[in-house]
């Protein structure tokens, strides 16, 4: 059986590409007990309201037709983010040579959080170049990674 992120994911595809964006990710995670779906997009120049507007109706519809989930949950639409999340390759393909943070499982070298350049992205394996010098983290150890915003 497909996962709902995929189900929706092929469903949205079409209507987030047709309004000028691409689809960043799709999450489905229950939160305080409400289930979210959420769908990421991205475009040139930056995600506004009319964007998540112009995509939330038409997927709203075709999710209403396509009836993929069981239950209740809320839908949302919404920038992927300065600080956006990557999960799959082709994520980290487009940020290399980027600054970005990894969030560990487990402390390395007394640490959970590392920040440096991403040099390197293959079989999950995240490599930075960080003030220490350059480390790579397996998948396995990996809880998050992310773009990094300065503050």
């Amino acid at each position: 059986m497909a996962k709902v992120t995929d189900i929706v994911e092929a469903l949205a595809l079409p209507i987030v590409e047709a309004q000028g964006c691409s689809l960043w990710d799709v999450e489905y995670v229950k939160e305080a007990g409400v289930w979210y779906l959420r769908l990421y997009i991205d475009k040139p120049g930056g995600v506004g309201i009319d964007d998540c507007e112009a995509v939330s109706r038409p997927v709203s519809d075709a999710l209403d037709q396509a009836d993929p989930i069981e239950g209740s949950y809320t839908f949302e639409v919404s920038s992927a983010g300065a600080d956006r999340a990557l999960k799959k390759p082709e994520h980290f393909a487009a940020f290399l040579g980027s600054e970005i943070e990894v969030r560990l499982y487990r402390a390395r070298e007394g640490r959970k959080d590392w920040v440096g350049v991403l040099t390197a992205y293959a079989d999950g394996a995240v490599t930075l170049t960080t003030p220490a010098g350059e480390m790579t983290f397996e998948k396995k150890d990996v809880a998050q990674a992310r773009l990094y915003v300065h503050v």
